[in-house]
């Protein structure tokens, strides 16, 4: 590197760093869903002038009405931080020129043959790369395979003649968020963060240290993009496990849930798991397939990945199944039956359907020719395909039911008077621990 070259190099990293750490940077977070939105209210409640970027102009709009969509948000906070002009909203990627960080949190969806869709990231950097400028951090956070920020963001930003590392700043770092999790939330989850260069790394753990509580650099962008897939991939195949431990246990007439809290006494050594009626959520279902789809690139077959995600995308059927043996063994055919399924969201005490296994529960019962009605405190309506379903009263629903499904075990439900007011219940999530009744079926 040449001594003008370095003056430089320093001195694009001098002035962004010194607006980074006086909170005058003006910070950008493109795709404004339950990644970007919490982290957009951190840096706006941490002092930062912060402008979301989202195309869907009705996200944009409730931002600047001072209202959220988003669960873990709460309204009060980005009404206050609109009134006080630190966070702002629009669909327009001019206003790009005028900022100094941009976080990039646009869905990473697979396609339906489990190839990576990469086109949200890609339409982003493209408008970005027209407004990019010296002494810019951009921080790509939505989920990918190993080498997307070095592979497919890197060309698209410097194809303005820019240097990365010297003239502006590139990172990743894996988004963690738990919807609906009462002890970690964006600012207390640990932030991992990798940059192109040593000198990139050393801004993106400049930019999050000051409004998150911890931040661990890692040597490169690679390392921070498997981060996230090895944490989710643990989770996917260790689930698959305990669902394939599911059927056999059903299969002997063996209680898994007794035998997952018997093994969960041992001090060392074992972590428990839980089984259920599939996998839900837009991280584990998703996440492990980039890893999958990366590794066949390079000739290698992830065995486990494919076949933990063969076993849980069983669970549904498993389920269906559980419930047609169950109506029928009391004389009663699927077809025909009203069947009631109490809870649709991915998870309890959340609104968030993306991948829940109760719309192909759904799916599956009305297939077999099932009248099936939903309740959930969280959701009012869900989509299946082109048919909007509403939500039922479950005080009128449950006890009209033939049989009622527990599909997410929301905390805030009576479940002894479900099990009181139902004819049936398969319970697919132990929410009946401690309630002993013949109408009851476990997974």
């Amino acid at each position: 590197m040449s001594y003008n070259t370095a003056v430089e190099a320093a001195s694009c990293a001098q002035a962004l760093g010194h607006k980074i750490s006086a909170h005058t940077a003006r910070v950008g977070i493109v795709g404004l869903g339950y990644v970007g939105l919490p982290l957009a209210v951190e840096f706006a409640k941490a002092g930062f002038s912060v402008t979301g970027i989202d195309l869907l102009e009705s996200k944009v709009a409730k931002i600047n009405a001072g209202d959220s969509y988003v669960q873990d948000v709460p309204a009060t906070e980005v009404s206050a931080l609109v009134d006080q002009g630190r966070l702002t909203a629009t669909t327009s990627f001019d206003r790009v020129a005028e900022l100094d960080t941009i976080n990039i949190c646009v869905p990473t969806p697979l396609r339906k043959t489990k190839d990576p869709d990469m086109s949200y990231i890609v339409s982003a950097c493209q408008e970005i790369a027209k407004h990019v400028h010296p002494g810019m951090l951009v921080i790509l956070e939505s989920t990918t395979y190993p080498g997307t920020t070095e592979e497919v963001v890197l060309p698209l930003l410097s194809s303005s003649g820019l240097e990365v590392g010297r003239d502006f700043f590139l990172c990743f770092s894996p988004e963690r968020v738990d919807p609906g999790n009462p002890h970690f939330q964006t600012r207390n989850i640990p932030k991992v963060v990798g940059g192109v260069t040593p000198a990139c790394t050393a801004m993106g753990e400049l930019f999050y240290s000051q409004a998150l509580q911890k931040v661990v650099p890692v040597s490169s962008t690679q390392v921070a993009e498997m981060v996230k897939l090895l944490e989710n991939t643990f989770r996917m195949i260790n689930i698959g496990l305990v669902n394939e431990m599911a059927m056999m246990c059903d299969r002997m007439g063996i209680n898994i849930w007794e035998v997952i809290d018997a093994a969960a006494t041992k001090p060392f050594g074992f972590m428990p798991f839980y089984p259920g009626p599939g996998l839900g959520g837009h991280c584990i279902p998703i996440d492990p397939f980039y890893l999958s789809w990366k590794t066949r690139q390079s000739g290698i077959e992830a065995r486990f990945i494919d076949l933990a995600g063969y076993i849980n995308g069983q669970m549904p059927e498993f389920v269906a199944e559980k419930v047609q043996n169950a109506l029928n063994d009391r004389g009663k055919p699927v077809k025909g039956a009203r069947i009631h399924i109490l809870g649709v969201a991915y998870k309890r005490d959340i609104d968030d359907v993306r991948e829940s296994p109760a719309l192909d529960v759904i799916h599956l019962l009305r297939r077999r020719g099932a009248a099936v009605t939903f309740s959930d405190p969280y959701v009012p309506s869900i989509r299946l395909e082109s048919e909007l379903l509403l939500a039922a009263d479950p005080e009128q629903a449950i006890p009209q039911a033939d049989c009622t499904v527990i599909i997410t075990d929301h905390s805030g439900v009576d479940y002894r008077a479900v099990v009181d007011r139902a004819q049936l219940v398969v319970d697919t999530r132990n929410a009946l621990r401690g309630i002993s009744s013949p109408k009851v079926i476990r997974l």
